[in-house]
């Protein structure tokens, strides 16, 4: 196990990688979310007026609607938004095996619920957009299973494995000296912490360092917490405690799988940090829109509370008081008059806000903003993925990645964390037989994945519509459609709940029945007739002298 140094050493070499960034960072959070953004550990607490780059808010309200765009249109506490299946289609039919995966479904539903999940999602979606790059840790909760903190850019650092994929973090920040024992014991905090404890000094501020990494050289066969695959370290990083030689772990423990998950919009080669986003897209015409807005507030100024001339005389005449509506410039000129020092000049307003106006739009348009707002003003109660796909197929495609992307470092790991810690706790039913040793895989069925299915499975609508209209004319078309496996695939891309679609042996028993039942129906209709044949044979009058006994005796039966 590495000592406190080596953390250190490892702590330093990734901030000194995530540099760069920091006064990207800094430039984004001042000009969309003023008080998003932590770059020195004293700027806890701080209430002070952070927006002052701000005099039009269109960028802010844009974070805003993307933010709430995203929860409603990819993890909506409202409807599902993921379904759990085993892999395999065949066994996904299986009766007990469908009733399971929607137990372990509704579970989770209810666990995301509970927990701050979906506020803290909230959270990360603002900063994922402005930033590019957003984090936020899942934990095991006594109460509510999991809980989730998200953290602000500049607060943390990442590093990747070879794979690209996010595997370390750390993170510097402050706590009190009270909850620092409170957290870690008194016996595992520095002399300086016990010495501010023991004097009452209980407010003061501690700075901690959290460490989450791969533990390669663990030992496996190890029942110990710091064992795991992933090690979590905390130590104290203050002055104070470097001064006095306490080079001792706060805590030491571990977790099974990463805890840490932290999504990026789109990453460059190897970049370890989002290079792009839409607060990066955006943040010149942002600069660009508070510098006209600004101008037109002077411009309006000018016309309504200009600086004035006049002559000298009306000095004295007014008692060296000055007009209200602005400064005057004084002059010796003797046909000089009280009027505005601008003369005729009228700035031009009205060009000013047409400029605003395109660059609004242009901001509106990096934010996805007309997109995320017709989820949200639909007249109904819920906007169909199909009319998303239709209204906005273009938009969609180009947050095709995004999504993919989403899924990859985000949901995923969310869906499997709060499943492992349930599994390890013992909430979830026992699996059915056939689940035995099988991998859960996840389908996302939001809004936006389903649209997002829709655009490329539009086709299959069209055909089936053309071969309907074709088999008017000739019959025999219906046969190259599989009606069966349409209806099964387009379910699918709708995200109808699998209880409603019937699987394929439900649908052949039911064929069998239907058949069975028709084919009964047939013989009880045919000994019917044959019945009243012979009933009515039975009543003819073969002893009189009639057409019937004629044809008898000409055949010879009679």
């Amino acid at each position: 196990m590495a000592n406190i140094s080596s953390y250190r050493k490892r702590f330093k070499a990734m901030e000194s990688e995530r540099s760069s960034f920091i006064p990207v960072y800094q430039e984004l959070s001042d000009y969309h979310l003023a008080h998003r953004g932590r770059f020195l550990t004293s700027d806890r607490n701080k209430g002070h007026q952070r927006n002052t780059k701000q005099i039009n808010n269109t960028s802010r309200l844009a974070v805003r609607t993307l933010a709430s765009g995203m929860m409603a249109g990819i993890t909506s506490p409202a409807r599902p938004w993921f379904r759990l299946s085993s892999g395999d289609s065949d066994l996904d039919e299986n009766t007990a095996v469908k009733k399971w995966l929607h137990q372990v479904q509704m579970i989770m539903y209810k666990v995301f619920s509970s927990s701050n999940t979906y506020n803290s999602l909230h959270t990360l979606y603002g900063e994922l957009g402005v930033f590019g790059t957003a984090s936020m840790g899942v934990f095991e909760d006594f109460e509510n299973v999991i809980w989730c903190r998200p953290y602000t850019v500049g607060g943390y650092v990442l590093a990747a494995d070879g794979k690209n994929q996010i595997d370390s973090f750390y993170r510097e920040y402050d706590i009190t000296v009270a909850q620092c024992v409170k957290q870690f014991g008194i016996d595992n905090c520095s002399t300086a912490v016990q010495h501010m404890w023991e004097s009452g000094n209980t407010e003061a501020w501690v700075t901690v360092v959290h460490g989450v990494e791969p533990n390669d050289d663990r030992d496996q066969i190890s029942p110990l917490a710091k064992d795991k695959r992933f090690r979590s370290v905390y130590y104290e990083n203050s002055r104070q405690a470097k001064k006095n030689g306490d080079s001792g772990f706060l805590r030491e423990s571990g977790f099974d799988d990463f805890p840490i998950l932290s999504p990026r919009w789109d990453v460059t080669a190897e970049d370890i940090y989002a290079t792009d986003c839409p607060g990066m897209i955006a943040l010149g015409d942002v600069k660009a829109l508070q510098l006209a807005e600004k101008r037109k507030y002077q411009a309006i100024d000018k016309l309504v509370s200009p600086p004035l001339q006049g002559p000298s005389s009306l000095k004295t005449k007014m008692g060296g008081a000055q007009a209200r509506a602005g400064d005057i410039v004084w002059t010796d000129d003797p046909g000089a008059t009280l009027s505005s020092i601008y003369g005729n000049y009228r700035p031009e307003i009205g060009v000013i806000k047409e400029e605003i106006r395109d660059a609004e739009g242009r901001i509106s348009k990096a934010f996805y903003e007309d997109l995320f707002l017709m989820l949200s003003n639909s007249d109904r109660r819920q906007i169909t993925a199909r009319e998303v796909a239709e209204k906005h197929e273009e938009k969609l495609l180009m947050l095709g990645p995004v999504l993919e992307r989403l899924h990859t470092e985000l949901l995923d790991g969310l869906i499997d964390r709060t499943y492992n810690i349930l599994e390890k706790n013992g909430v979830l039913p026992e699996p059915p037989e056939a689940l035995q040793g099988t991998d859960m895989d996840v389908e996302y069925v939001s809004v936006l994945a389903q649209a997002q299915r829709l655009v490329a499975t539009g086709n299959l609508e069209r055909l089936t519509g053309f071969a309907g209209q074709v088999a008017q004319i000739w019959p025999d078309a219906r046969h190259k459609i599989d009606a069966l496996q349409a209806v099964d695939d387009f379910a699918d891309a709708l995200g109808v709940d699998p209880k409603v679609v019937r699987g394929d042996e439900e649908v052949q028993q039911i064929q069998q029945q239907e058949a069975q039942a028709a084919a009964q129906a047939q013989a009880a209709e045919e000994n019917q007739q044959m019945a009243a044949t012979a009933k009515d044979a039975s009543e003819i009058n073969t002893q009189g002298e009639n057409g019937l006994t004629a044809m008898m005796r000409n055949a010879g039966l009679a």
